[in-house]
């Protein structure tokens, strides 16, 4: 022990305690050491014996004294020798101080870290995580490995193999059973043109003929998107899409499905030949309109075999591997009519075969000769061919298959596949009546041999809803599914004329007129409702103004004169006032146009949505002629909104499918959704102002034997379409009739007008639609009993009521001199901007200058048969990409844009 540590010498005499009070007196009041801390030979739990001279050291407490105690032993106690006295020892005089030590378990994963402090406690060491790693990997090896082995190498003989779907008439007879197993054949590789393989390798996989048949890249893509419940992708290779389609009987997106297709592609990459594998895949992959392989693929779009395919028809079909709906030439818009056009999905199949041809040329597996006579699309054929579809059975089933699709009840793949029992809306008396009244009416009439100018491609289409349900009850497509495969009860483009007038009016009595000298949105409490007493002018040309009396124009400065069917004036001059009720029975274009304009063409359009029209069937909504039908909704939807005020303003969405089962149950069940579209009031006073247009007006020979009908005519510019739309109070139906050159292998196809037609000077819906609507109705109702609507009560007041006391005369007709108007706008294909020149389109119609009805519009008629209610339509939509969702209505201006039916 150091000196300055040491006590300085004690005196010598005293004794012990003596010696205890010095130490006590020079500690500066410490406490004295305790017993065992003086180093005394006496003392048996001293630390050891001290220097000669009996120095001692001096401790200032019993701490101080243990951590001298430790110092002086090295430290930490240690455990007692052997016959040191130890604790637990056998021998010895004494037990030492300190416990043995007890050596730490060790742990086979040291987590948390033992022996480190802080954040390194918890950062684990690279032993644990190399450990870990080299497990997993191992552990994925080992079951890739088991997978490997469990799984087999399909058959495709045995798969594809779609059942049938039965179809149900609405009384639970069967319509018809159809499907996919009957469209297509196995043929071997040899019967399998070079240049169809050649075709889809060089779009599809280039590297076929090398790689072992997988593709990382697109694994790890489709397995990230499922995992974030993304777009499933498919298979990216050729071989991979080949055991897609082995495996239909499993087409979950699941990440263990997509686990067991990875491991048979492997295992057949690795073990199944590449021609095999090419064969497989052209055998079982589907090409649209039902057809599964290439030999059905063949016979379905050009009647012939597959061995006769020229390289311009393989680069063909290798496009519609891309998905049929947005690539077969003659169209789906029943899925989605506004990609789903025959002239987009021309444009996108011709593009898509000269891109298929120029990689051919450039992975050296066609000359450029021969590539360059494949510059245009080839012949092909209607899509239908089935015996079973014939006549109004196809566009049956398209309308139901539709419905399922859009609404998401069966997905098209599922739905190809088949097994499902469809139960549908329609009832079979009901369309065999409509038919029959359409095919006697065409017959007795339209003469095409006779009058080939005037009766050649007049078409007829025509929808029958129930207005308690939604229920379409017939539809009239066309002469044959097989042979005219666009259906007229769905997506036509054919606008509707005055048939919209009703609209007008409903806004007028739902929200009512603007103050001249109000804002221009203004609240309801500063509108006036309308009564259908108030008057407008019918005067022909008249120029239309603003809601605040401003003279309207349009963005080149020009004003609108809006003009009258026949160029007449109605009314008394000299300001040729007209009530609403007979303006609505003589349909009176100029009395509308202002009636819309006062009222707000947002509020029309807001009207016509309510009572169930969609918004992207209705065209130039900022343009006056909007009043007057330049939209074209399907007959569906005409009918579907007209049995709005049918049942006094409650809105249900025209539906097709009532019920589908198959082997594991119901899958669907349909359930009445009613919307209040317009009140009770509103609705009824509509209903009592269209029985006067059947009473006395335009629409006479709509009339029934001892029923009320209320129901509107409808003619649009150029004399392009008719229409006839009314109800009862158990049926809406509308007809509808155009001229339309359907020959397939015209790119410019147009509505054609009507003058001369049938033999008639000009086609009205008076007419010809108007009569067949009369014979069918009176056939569809016959053992119903007869119903009388609901009597109107007052509504709003009188607007432009006369100053003066005197009764209003009796309205007359005045024939203006002028044979035409100034130029009036019709919408283009290209703008919203009005023009006075003709334009044609194959979904909007011609449009004169200066007719009655005006206008135009890119959008579709819409898809009638049966959409979904999640997706809203949008006004225009861009080109689809490629994808197989088979038959369905996309949500346009027909039926479904929305819920279709």
């Amino acid at each position: 022990m150091s000196e300055h540590r040491r006590k300085p010498p004690q005196p010598q005499g005293g004794g012990r305690a003596a010696a205890r009070r010095g130490q006590s007196g020079s500690s500066s009041g410490r406490r004295a050491a305790p017993r065992g801390a003086t180093g005394s030979p006496a003392d048996s739990y001293g630390s050891g014996s001290y220097e000669s001279g009996g120095e001692e050291p001096s401790y200032g407490g019993r701490a101080e004294a243990r951590r001298a105690a430790q110092r002086s032993t090295g430290g930490r106690r240690r455990a007692a020798e052997p016959g040191r006295g130890g604790r637990g020892a056998p021998t010895g005089p004494g037990r030492g101080r300190g416990r043995a030590a007890v050596p730490a378990k060790k742990r086979l994963i040291d987590y948390p870290r033992a022996g480190k402090d802080g954040w390194r406690r918890w950062m684990p060491s690279w032993k644990l995580v190399s450990g870990l790693c080299i497990g997993f990997i191992g552990s994925l090896v080992a079951v890739a490995g088991i997978g490997y082995a469990m799984v087999g190498v399909p058959d495709i003989a045995k798969t594809a193999e779609a059942q049938n779907n039965v179809f149900y008439w609405s009384d639970g007879s069967e319509m018809v059973s159809t499907g996919g197993e009957t469209n297509r054949q196995i043929v071997n590789l040899s019967q399998i043109p070079k240049a169809m393989q050649y075709a889809v390798i060089s779009q599809e996989n280039k590297t076929f003929e090398t790689d072992s048949g997988i593709d990382p890249k697109g694994i790890a893509r489709a397995v990230f998107n499922m995992a974030r419940g993304g777009q499933t992708q498919g298979g990216s290779t050729i071989t991979q899409q080949y055991v897609k389609n082995a495996m239909l009987d499993d087409q979950s997106q699941t990440i263990s499905r997509k686990f067991r297709e990875i491991l048979v592609s492997i295992k057949v990459g690795a073990t199944v030949p590449k021609d095999k594998i090419m064969a497989g895949y052209l055998n079982s992959a589907y090409y649209g309109r039902g057809a599964y392989g290439i030999q059905a693929a063949a016979r379905a779009y050009f009647n012939k075999d597959a061995i006769d395919l020229n390289e311009g028809e393989c680069a063909f079909l290798s496009a519609m591997l891309k998905g049929a709906t947005y690539y077969d030439p003659a169209g789906a818009t029943s899925i989605d009519p506004a990609n789903a056009t025959p002239d987009k999905n021309r444009r996108r199949a011709f593009s898509q075969m000269q891109d298929t041809l120029d990689k051919m040329v450039e992975y050296g597996h066609l000359d450029a000769a021969t590539r360059a006579k494949y510059t245009e699309l080839p012949k092909w054929q209607s899509p239908r061919s089935n015996r079973e579809l014939k006549g109004q059975i196809g566009y049956l089933v398209d309308l139901a298959k539709a419905y399922v699709i859009n609404n998401n009840i069966i997905s098209a793949d599922k739905l190809q596949q088949g097994g499902y029992s469809i139960y549908t809306t329609f009832d079979k008396k009901k369309i065999k009546e409509l038919e029959s009244s359409v095919t006697k009416v065409q017959k007795a009439n339209i003469k095409p041999k006779l009058r080939p100018k005037t009766d050649t491609h007049v078409q007829f289409g025509g929808a029958s809803v129930d207005p308690a349900t939604g229920a379409i009850k017939a539809i009239y497509g066309g002469e044959d599914a097989t042979k005219h495969f666009t259906n007229n009860a769905d997506t036509t483009g054919a606008q509707v004329g005055s048939t919209f007038k009703p609209f007008v009016l409903a806004a007028a009595m739902t929200w009512g007129v603007r103050d001249p000298d109000g804002p221009e949105t203004q609240a309801q409490d500063e509108r006036t409702i309308v009564s259908p007493k108030s008057l407008f002018s019918g005067k022909n040309k008249l120029k239309i103004e603003e809601y605040n009396k401003q003279v309207w124009k349009n963005e080149k400065g020009d004003e609108w004169l809006q003009t009258n069917d026949g160029q007449v004036s109605y009314g008394t001059p000299p300001n040729y006032q007209i009530d609403l009720r007979e303006a609505m029975r003589e349909s009176v274009n100029s009395a509308f146009v202002q009636l819309g304009m006062d009222v707000g063409l947002d509020k029309v359009k807001e009207a016509a949505i309510s009572a169930g029209l969609k918004k992207n069937s209705l065209a130039g909504v900022t343009y006056p002629s909007f009043s007057i039908g330049i939209s074209q909704p399907s007959a569906i939807r005409m009918a579907g909104a007209y049995a709005t005020f049918a049942a006094s303003g409650k809105q249900r969405e025209p539906y097709s499918v009532e019920k589908v089962t198959s082997k594991d149950g119901t899958a669907y069940t349909h359930k009445v959704q009613t919307e209040d579209a317009f009140t009770p009031k509103v609705a009824d006073n509509v209903t009592d102002v269209l029985k006067t247009v059947v009473e006395k007006g335009t629409g006479t020979s709509a009339q029934l034997t001892g029923r009320e009908v209320a129901g509107k005519t409808g003619t649009t510019d150029g004399n392009k379409s008719a229409w006839f739309v009314g109800y009862t109070p158990q049926l809406s139906t509308s007809i509808t009739m155009f001229r339309y050159d359907d020959d397939e292998s015209k790119k410019n196809r147009t509505f054609l007008k009507m003058f001369g037609t049938g033999g008639q000077k000009k086609i009205h819906g008076a007419s010809f639609p108007a009569e067949i609507w009369h014979d069918y109705m009176e056939e569809a109702l016959q053992g119903e009993p007869a119903e009388d609507f609901p009597t109107p009560e007052p509504i709003g007041e009188v607007v432009n009521e006369a100053p003066s006391p005197s009764p209003i005369p009796t309205p007359s007709k005045t024939q203006e001199s002028s044979p035409t108007p100034s130029p009036t706008p019709s919408e283009t294909l290209t703008s919203p901007s009005p023009s006075p020149s003709e334009s044609c389109n194959r979904f909007f119609g011609c449009q004169d200058t200066g007719g009655t009805d005006t206008g135009g519009n890119t959008d579709t008629g819409g898809t009638d048969g049966g959409v979904s209610p999640s997706p809203t339509p949008t006004d225009s939509g861009a080109d689809g990409g490629g994808n197989s969702r088979g038959n369905g209505n996309g949500g346009g201006g027909g039926l479904f844009g929305g819920q279709t039916g």
